[in-house]
């Protein structure tokens, strides 16, 4: 069996979104406690566990609180499961948001678009992707942004809710941006970060480099997505947080910085986006 390799080169890192109590690790034996373990050996000391579905943010909020360190959690609806948002959805995100301290929680999200897998009509992601716009305004909580293949309707609704005054000054981050340079620039004058993931590290990825090159050093945040996007050199294995040095190791090159420069940016610029 093929063994991953891991670095930390000597920095401290915060893997600013990791779904590390997905079912994938269940499945394959491995505890959260694993996950924590190896993490904190590559230098990873916070994690922000996201939810993307009602289910997975329950998840999220209780893995965060039954483990020790530096462990912080969102929750919201992914545009795949906007077909089942209903008004209890809608009280459950309330519900949490009005106790996101004692809960650790500090973003709303992963909510948005993703016009890629069509899981839900694009109607009803539209619908459902203002619906929790309009929760992050009233409670005054950074989103974690998912948009794929749909970013002119992305940027259309963001731009919507900026212009009338019903977005925040940190309104919150552009998880695993896809996005062209030119519309990542648009939402970095509205405010939000840049998350970096695995692909950035990818050979054919073109796109990546580009936009982590000019996005400014104060909007770049790290990230692994786990269990999902593992970065060069364990790609294909399943991705945990140890495995984000690689991705900040890749934008050190890129920028032609330290790895532990890159390393302090980031866990300063994830502290900051979700006001820790």
């Amino acid at each position: 069996m093929r063994q991953p390799q891991y670095f930390s080169g000597g920095g401290v890192f915060f893997d600013t979104h990791a779904h590390i109590a997905d079912r994938r690790f269940e499945e394959a034996g491995v505890t959260v406690s694993d996950i924590l373990g190896r993490a904190a050996e590559a230098g990873v000391k916070r994690i922000l566990i996201p939810g993307d579905s009602e289910e997975s943010s329950r998840k999220a909020v209780s893995t965060c609180l039954e483990n020790n360190g530096e462990l912080f959690c969102s929750v919201g609806i992914h545009p795949h499961e906007a077909k089942d948002y209903t008004e209890d959805t809608e009280k459950y995100l309330r519900d949490m948001l009005s106790s996101r301290k004692e809960n650790r929680l500090c973003a709303l999200g992963e909510i948005g678009l993703d016009y890629y897998y069509d899981l839900s009509p694009r109607d009803v992601q539209q619908t459902v992707f203002r619906k929790q716009l309009e929760l992050a305004f009233e409670y005054d909580i950074p989103i974690i942004l998912h948009e794929r293949d749909a970013t002119g309707d992305c940027l259309e609704i963001l731009k919507e809710f900026h212009n009338r005054g019903q977005m925040r000054a940190n309104p919150g981050v552009c998880h695993c941006c896809s996005m062209s340079p030119e519309a990542a620039r648009e939402v970095v004058k509205i405010g939000f970060y840049i998350g970096f993931d695995g692909p950035l590290t990818f050979k054919n990825n073109k796109k990546g480099p580009v936009l982590a090159q000019e996005t400014p050093m104060d909007r770049i945040v790290i990230e692994t997505d786990s269990p999902y996007l593992t970065p060069e050199p364990n790609r294909g294995l399943t991705n945990e947080p140890a495995f984000v040095p690689f991705v900040a190791k890749k934008l050190a090159e890129i920028r032609n910085a330290d790895i532990e420069q890159i390393a302090e940016i980031t866990y300063h610029n994830g502290s900051t986006l979700y006001e820790i």
